[in-house]
């Protein structure tokens, strides 16, 4: 089991244990625009879900709290996402980036989200505290290249995603809703013409209504090549 650590608001440290570890995926609070982003990743090869939204578990050992993701190739790339964690002090809202190995995408979705690390913020916030102005907070990603420059990547806010009052319903209902469970939320759109297989990401939730802010950000490094 993972444990984590999160610094609060105050000053307040919460931990905890990650025995549920979760990916939301098209998850987009428009499911007309999902359906038309699940016909445009077809034409590249990845299979379609069953349903929508989706709800991938993955290996609790995969959320981490890390400065460093290593990588067997150079096709991944990380999402920009807002995280639950049910803690035994409550629920905790945070920044995260799913880390997804894009060439085992095209065999399945599921697969790809095992082959990365969820890497979460060290900052949250209480949910109950922030969730009347949760649809304002905002969710930006960058990421930094070969030549060392940062460009944006993602840009755009909860509002684009369904909420986190929606999962923990889900969550509810399949009993789930326990300590020790993290959820991530799916993605909002890249834009084009921006390298995902990058050098570093950076995720930011921000809060305007305060102008605080959560981030996580990592380098990737290439593994050595295999030998056998």
């Amino acid at each position: 089991m993972t444990p984590l650590s999160f610094e609060l608001p105050g000053g307040e440290t919460v931990q905890v244990t990650v025995r549920t570890l979760l990916n939301a995926g098209y998850a987009g609070r428009g499911q007309e625009e999902v359906a038309a982003h699940v016909a445009e990743l077809a034409e590249l090869g990845v299979p379609a879900p069953s349903v929508t939204p989706s709800l991938y578990p993955v290996a609790p050992y995969l959320a981490m709290q890390t400065e460093e993701v290593p990588v067997q190739h150079g096709r991944t790339s990380g999402e920009a996402e807002w995280a639950l964690v049910i803690t035994e002090a409550g629920v905790l809202l945070t920044a995260a980036c799913d880390h997804t190995d894009r060439a085992l995408e095209v065999h399945g979705v599921a697969w790809s989200k095992q082959a990365g690390p969820d890497v979460l913020a060290r900052q949250a916030w209480r949910l109950a505290e922030v969730d009347d102005r949760i649809d304002r907070f905002t969710l930006t990603a960058w990421v930094t290249g070969a030549d060392g420059r940062e460009r944006l990547i993602q840009q755009g806010g909860l509002a684009d995603l369904l909420s986190p009052r929606y999962w923990l319903a889900r969550l509810r209902a399949d009993g789930l809703a326990e300590p020790g469970t993290v959820l991530l939320s799916g993605t909002i759109p890249m834009k084009p013409g921006v390298d995902q297989f990058a050098a570093a990401w950076r995720v930011e939730l921000g809060d305007p209504d305060t102008g605080a802010r959560v981030s996580c950000g990592y380098t990737v490094r290439r593994l050595p090549a295999p030998v056998g």
